[in-house]
């Protein structure tokens, strides 16, 4: 019997292998030390406490945040709801009469629910166009902020194409329009810089497993000063200073603390050889494929995305022909229907363009050769998928 062939990973921005150093850290809170971190009154629940806050330091650290504004989620998608939908519910409770909700059309399937959720309860959900490159016409936010609004969501980085928003330059028109400004960092965290007080946001999300730690925890930035309150998505027990009632996943929280670390100590050097493999593979498929077009901004993208469209042939077809490549055609949350990527289309290419688009995400654990050989069975998929479309054209669209 024959071995199956080896397994190249290639879809880091749904999630990330969790890295050993995190394994090794999260184990013996599974065991030994297996407290509460909320039993203050007894040696083990202390001892959970302090792992945990000594894990919402390091996240904090990664992000520039002071750690007590940090508030310990079950992930990005939590996060998003408790900012978007906690934020506006309490300004509106305390008299506030501004409705409109702002955010892009090339978000995460969860902040754009969330806001269009918000127009059910008498909110103005509006979702502004981004440009063919993927980024935000600052004139676009500008225009729609006129308007007296509640709250902007803006992704800091796209989880399909990778590219980077320009929350520097963005930050001042919501600050000047009095809005909160909320940012997705959930692609953001651990593979570029970011201060979340030098881009003066008042709410930002972050997921765990995105940055090689463990899936299941992540965590909501609040800003303190001038503080943001939010109303809690459900009742409990009063957890995370009342905003987040639930018993912290205390080996979870630590995970992420050795996660955020591990990527905080590593990230210039990590960006550097990701772009450099990333941009390789690129010309390798390019002098196969020279109609192979980038999706988006390849100069404001993060190293390790390629979002490539192969014109003439469906992306699925690609896949199919390719299972040694583990690869995508979008956003994860949204993979149990195999339906052409809606953030492509957001950004103008056609339903059928999308369709014909593979998102390649590179990572910590990717190397060389592993490109070397998945630049090879891409050509291949690509040929045999080229050959199938010709002979059967109806199966194009």
């Amino acid at each position: 019997m024959t071995s199956p062939a080896p397994t190249i990973y290639l879809d880091n921005q749904a999630t990330t292998a969790c890295d050993p150093r995190v394994v090794e850290a999260m184990l013996p809170f599974f065991g030994v030390r297996f407290g509460n971190a909320h039993s203050a009154e007894h040696a083990m629940g202390l001892d959970a406490d302090t792992a945990c806050e000594e894990a919402r330091a390091a996240i904090a650290r990664l992000v520039g945040a002071d750690p007590r504004a940090l508030v310990l989620t079950s992930g990005a998608t939590e996060s998003n709801n408790l900012a978007i939908k906690g934020a506006v519910r309490h300004r509106r409770a305390f008299g506030d009469t501004r409705r409109r909700v702002i955010t892009l059309a090339t978000e995460h399937p969860c902040v754009l629910q969330s806001v269009r959720d918000l127009g059910h309860e008498g909110f103005e959900p509006v979702v502004l166009p981004v440009g063919y490159d993927g980024l935000l016409d600052p004139a676009c936010l500008r225009d729609a902020l006129r308007t007296p609004t509640l709250l902007v969501s803006i992704m800091a980085v796209n989880n399909e194409t990778g590219v980077i928003q320009d929350l520097a330059g963005l930050a001042p028109l919501v600050r000047e329009a009095g809005a909160l400004l909320h940012s997705d960092l959930a692609q953001a965290a651990g593979k570029i810089d970011i201060d979340v007080a030098a881009l003066d946001l008042d709410l930002a999300s972050l997921s765990a497993h995105k940055l090689y730690g463990p899936k299941g925890i992540g965590a909501l930035y609040v800003r303190r000063r001038p503080r943001v309150r939010l109303q809690p998505l459900f009742s409990g027990g009063g957890q995370e200073r009342g905003v987040r009632s639930g018993t912290l996943a205390v080996p979870l929280v630590v995970g992420f603390g050795v996660a955020a670390a591990v990527a905080m100590d590593g990230m210039a050097a990590e960006a550097i050889r990701l772009r450099t493999m990333r941009d390789r593979l690129l010309q390798h498929l390019q002098a196969g494929i020279p109609e192979l077009a980038v999706n988006g901004s390849l100069r404001h993208r993060v190293a390790g995305n390629l979002n490539l469209r192969f014109p003439g042939v469906r992306a699925q077809a690609i896949i199919e022909h390719a299972p040694e490549l583990c690869l995508s055609t979008g956003s994860a949350c949204s993979s149990a229907a195999v339906e052409p990527s809606a953030v492509l289309q957001a950004m103008g290419l056609t339903r059928g363009e999308a369709a014909e688009s593979l998102r390649l995400a590179i990572g910590r654990f990717t190397s060389p050769a592993d490109l070397e050989q998945a630049s090879a069975i891409l050509l291949r998929a690509h040929d045999q998928a080229h050959d199938l479309a010709r002979a059967m054209p109806h199966c194009l669209r």
